[in-house]
């Protein structure tokens, strides 16, 4: 664990030349946020260690602390070489993520700074860069208890409670260096035409006016298709027309392997040929009806909280959840990093995008300012992903929330991606009229009654909604969360726990037909895949061991849904 997590951190992405950041760096706590004025900017030395990407919360860091953290500093020495250095190259330090404002030094000089807890961002080192050794300093401040930042599922308590769980303070995803040409690709955005069977580019690029962009893909190894175009501005658009045909799905995951050149840069990159739409209560996946079958996934892992120890770790979470008869998960209140989307790529697995928003007070005039702009920034980096199949900015809102800010956050998702459905707050207060379609939670856990409820749509009649208007939903998004864990007297989970595993399959089997057997619904969110610290209510628990056969469970969710037929 020297040196962990020393994979690529952005797969959509790929530079030859570049350095990974991650391992052991000098660390402190700032309990009085003093740092500053203790000259900790150009101090050589702090006084403990710690082994980033973990957070400090973490036991895998070697801190191990889980009391509130106002601000930490992190500090690290890097070697760069004459190479990096000349005139015609620029260096980039990258962060996959840090909660939450993050201000960065190199050699004591302010290099820029950063909001937002879950979302990558860089900044640009080369006029501080000197040959041989330079010092990189970061401070991260993080007050959740402020309710003026998104957290998630981050407790504002010492303690974990209810669904609330050990916070994640400064940095938690792979810091790293780059070095690429000063006329560059920025930035990508893959929209597949399936009708015209080509793939919309639109890259931006820097230094790079009047420059000739070009673009090639191939799918298993053959040259499938070419393309290029002049950089206007910032900005080159081409439309690359593919000789193959290979769509994208749940069981087939079909990628195009592609090169992107613009003079000296040369990136390789992927992408998948689907589209996802939702019309008359149906999903579909490239013209066809697909009722999703989905997980609820927190992404919290008991030894690294928010970062898995591992790349397998996070392959792992998407084959278990496949070996359960899962399609895909609801990425659940935490923006995972984009190794995980790679694989959901990989592996033909369909998520829902979804902000951390709990935590932030919604009320306040001013939200938008921690929320809008990093939600935006969330949108830039994860549109390519093929896997990816639905956006939602909040969760279970509060019934004051400032209704501007919400019309604001799915008016801005539509208008970067016109490609994905947006629910505009999962489950509970929706805004009339403004998601592309209704979900709703609902925990029922007597099968008998949770299926009348549901009955009443096939009569065309309407059910009442938590903190809402009655509706008509289409995606039961949130369900089950059955407490089961026989070798653990605490925790929870919801309703009375089941006396046996008889029992509980029983329940799991009743819930989900109820809304299979159901032409209203289009898609399922079983609550959940993993337990999280005490809440009991995982089909795995918290170290991945199966509770129950996977068969069991998958039999039940692969039988056909009404919807399909």
């Amino acid at each position: 664990m020297n040196n962990p997590r020393q994979e690529y951190p952005r797969p959509q992405l790929v530079r030859p030349i570049w350095q990974n950041l991650n391992g052991t760096w000098n660390f402190e706590m700032d309990p009085g946020k003093s740092g500053r004025a203790r000259g900790l900017p150009e101090a050589e030395h702090l006084r403990q260690e710690i082994l980033v990407p973990f957070c400090p919360e973490s036991k895998l860091s070697g801190i191990g602390c889980t009391d509130f953290m106002p601000c930490v500093w992190y500090l690290r020495t890097v070697t760069i070489e004459q190479d990096w250095l000349l005139s015609h190259r620029r260096t980039l330090l990258h962060f996959g993520a840090c909660d939450y404002r993050t201000e960065v030094w190199l050699n004591g000089h302010a290099v820029g700074s950063h909001s937002g807890g879950f979302v990558s961002f860089s900044f640009d080192l080369t006029d501080w860069l000197v040959p041989g050794e330079n010092r990189i300093t970061v401070c991260a401040e993080d007050d959740l208890r402020s309710r003026q930042q998104p957290s998630g599922k981050q407790s504002r308590s010492y303690n974990s409670y209810g669904c609330y769980y050990t916070r994640t303070t400064g940095i938690w995803q792979t810091v790293w260096l780059e070095n690429l040409p000063d006329a560059a690709i920025v930035t990508t955005r893959y929209t597949p035409l399936l009708a015209e069977q080509s793939l919309l580019i639109e890259a931006v690029c820097a230094n790079a006016h009047g420059m000739t962009c070009k673009a090639e893909a191939f799918f298993a190894g053959r040259t499938v298709g070419s393309a290029e175009a002049v950089v206007s501005g910032k900005k080159a658009v081409l439309c690359l027309r593919l000789h193959e045909l290979q769509l994208w799905a749940p069981g087939q995951a079909n990628l195009y392997d592609l090169r992107l050149t613009l003079g000296e840069d040369s990136v390789e990159s992927y992408f998948g040929m689907r589209d996802i739409v939702y019309q008359q209560g149906k999903l579909l996946l490239n013209g066809q009806v697909l009722f999703q079958r989905l997980v609820l996934d927190q992404g919290f892992y008991p030894d690294g909280i928010y970062t898995a120890a591992d790349d397998e770790e996070l392959k792992r979470d998407i084959l278990l959840s496949q070996a359960m008869g899962f399609q895909g998960a609801r990425l659940h209140q935490k923006v995972f990093e984009p190794r995980f989307l790679y694989h959901c790529d990989r592996l033909g697995y369909l998520v829902w995008g979804e902000y951390g928003d709990w935590g932030l007070d919604l009320a306040q005039a001013e939200a938008w300012q921690s929320f809008l702009p990093e939600w935006l920034q969330i949108l830039e980096r994860d549109y390519n992903h093929p896997a990816l199949v639905g956006w939602c900015p909040c969760n279970e809102t509060q019934e004051d929330q400032n209704q501007a800010l919400v019309h604001m956050a799915v008016a801005l998702t539509h208008a970067y991606d016109q490609t994905r459905p947006v629910i505009d707050t999962s489950g509970w207060t929706h805004v009339r009229g403004l998601s592309d379609l209704v979900d709703t939670h609902d925990y029922e856990q007597n099968p008998a009654v949770f299926q009348a409820r549901y009955d009443k749509l096939m009569l065309g009649e309407t059910v009442a909604m938590v903190n809402g208007e009655p509706d008509r939903p289409t995606f039961m998004s949130e369900y089950g969360g059955i407490w089961w864990c026989p070798a653990a007297a605490d925790g929870w989970g919801y309703g009375e726990r089941p006396h046996s595993e008889e029992e509980f399959l029983d329940r799991f089997s009743r819930l989900t037909r109820s809304i299979l057997q159901n032409p209203n619904f289009c898609a399922l969110c079983y609550t959940q895949l993993t337990d999280v610290e005490q809440e009991k209510n995982g089909l795995y628990t918290d170290r991945r061991h199966p509770k129950f056969d996977p068969q069991r469970i998958a039999a039940v969710l692969q039988e056909k849904a009404a919807i399909e037929s």
